[in-house]
């Protein structure tokens, strides 16, 4: 922080994380909330708008976490905002079916032709959950293939090496998973297609699935190396096993029809969430008709969810696909652009102040990771230096920049990010790589 700028009060915040404590286990709902990898007080917010976030102390803070990627439009996009309302008039809830729930779904599969038919959800555990059982019942097999670094939600079985707050605390699964269901489990390296090609001949005709984030934002940013995705397209189908591709949080970000549009591939079940519930909790799995026909009524899996398909939700989502289908030419080159602006102009700070940091983007997401690098999977994320990025979170926090807390999560922001917002943050960044120091250079 610049020995000129006073130090912002937190006093109501404190007050209000002293009171949460009492009723949460940490204070928290999630665990990345409670800054324990970046150290200081989390501030609890009030309000939002746009870009920005104000706390409980009338602090304001530019965000680029955006609620953990669905805030593609900024906070209280006045569309969604209505949306929101004129579905709350006729009820929150009414556990039977809607017309909004096919008009959002036919806008997912309109960006999805991987997507021939879905089911909504509501959350991004509940889709990749439902997905595994789905690829195991299709297959008859039991095993799952994921990615170390990786994080698919906290149901059991995909815990195993887990990225997002497992990565951030540091622990390598979790109580309370049996050894059994854990087994069922073969994390495998990132961006490394013979792992994937020794697991198969390690077990032959027992993989049913290969779940993945085709961007892995969960171990920070990381971006799939060349030919990786189609070889693992291609190494599935040779091999009889499904491809899931978990796009919770890359789905309508990295481009209006996620990485699969990105990169070109196809997969036999997705699964988004994110931007999709428009700021609501929403989930979605789907995929290829033979496989989504398994689902009851019509076959032998079961799922189901008293709010799946929740009218607020289902608004929210259709208000937002609205929007980034139809000013998908405005949307995405404009995303693109300030992404860059604002990445790279923190990443040359960096090396004007010696310090070390390695820059991984793809569109709208990306990681600051310090380190000498190259990140290309988690291992070499994990050799990040975390306590030179918690002194660097907390100096921007302390000049109005809100950044994820954590070094193995990736940042985000919106359409209503503008010049503004990136000159502020990139003269932050260059008075918080002063506190930062450039002791931390990892040479």
């Amino acid at each position: 922080m610049n020995s000129a700028t006073p130090a912002r009060p937190h006093t109501r915040s404190q007050a209000l994380q002293q009171r949460a404590e009492r009723f949460f286990p940490g204070g928290v709902n999630s665990p990345v909330r409670a800054f324990g990898a970046v150290g200081g007080a989390p501030p609890f917010v009030e309000r939002a708008e746009g870009a920005g976030l104000t706390d409980a102390d009338g602090n304001r803070y530019i965000d680029y976490f955006g609620s953990w990627g669905p805030m593609i439009l900024g906070h209280a996009f006045p569309p969604v905002v209505e949306a929101i309302q004129r579905a709350a008039r006729n009820s929150a809830s009414f556990g039977a079916s809607t017309a909004a729930e096919a008009d959002l779904a036919e806008r997912v599969v309109a960006s999805y032709p991987a997507i021939e038919k879905l089911r909504f959800v509501s959350s991004g555990t509940e889709a990749t959950m439902s997905a595994i059982r789905l690829a195991r019942a299709a297959t008859g097999r039991k095993i799952i293939v994921k990615f170390e670094g990786c994080y698919h939600g906290h149901s059991d079985g995909l815990l195993v090496k887990a990225g997002s707050g497992v990565a951030t605390f540091g622990i390598p699964g979790s109580a309370g998973v049996p050894e059994e269901i854990a087994h069922l489990t073969l994390a495998l390296p990132y961006n490394d297609l013979a792992a994937v090609e020794a697991a198969f001949a390690a077990h032959p005709g027992a993989i049913a699935a290969v779940i993945l984030e085709p961007v892995v934002g969960n171990a920070g940013c990381i971006a799939p190396a060349a030919g990786y995705l189609a070889g693992l397209r291609a190494l599935t189908q040779k091999e009889g096993a499904l491809l899931i591709a978990d796009e919770v949080m890359t789905g309508f970000r990295v481009a209006l029809g996620g990485a699969l549009e990105l990169y070109g591939v196809d997969a036999d079940l997705v699964t988004l969430g994110k931007i999709v519930g428009g700021g609501l909790p929403v989930g979605v799995f789907g995929g290829k008709r033979c496989f989504m026909d398994l689902l009851a009524p019509l076959g032998p899996v079961y799922q189901a969810g008293t709010l799946s398909g929740n009218p607020l939700a289902m608004a929210a989502g259709l208000a937002t696909l609205r929007y980034l289908q139809e000013h998908a030419a405005e949307v995405y080159p404009q995303l693109e652009a300030t992404a860059k602006a604002v990445a790279e102009g923190v990443a040359a700070e960096a090396a004007r102040a010696g310090v070390a940091l390695i820059l991984n983007r793809v569109g709208s997401m990306w990681t600051w990771f310090f380190t000498a690098g190259p990140v290309t999977d988690y291992a070499q994320a994990a050799r990040s230096d975390t306590d030179a990025f918690g002194r660097f979170h907390r100096a921007m926090m302390e000049q109005g920049v809100w950044l994820p807390p954590s070094q193995f999560e990736a940042a985000f922001l919106s359409t209503a990010h503008g010049e503004a917002e990136v000159a502020t943050t990139i003269s932050a960044a260059r008075e918080a790589f002063k506190t930062t120091g450039a002791n931390t250079s990892l040479m």
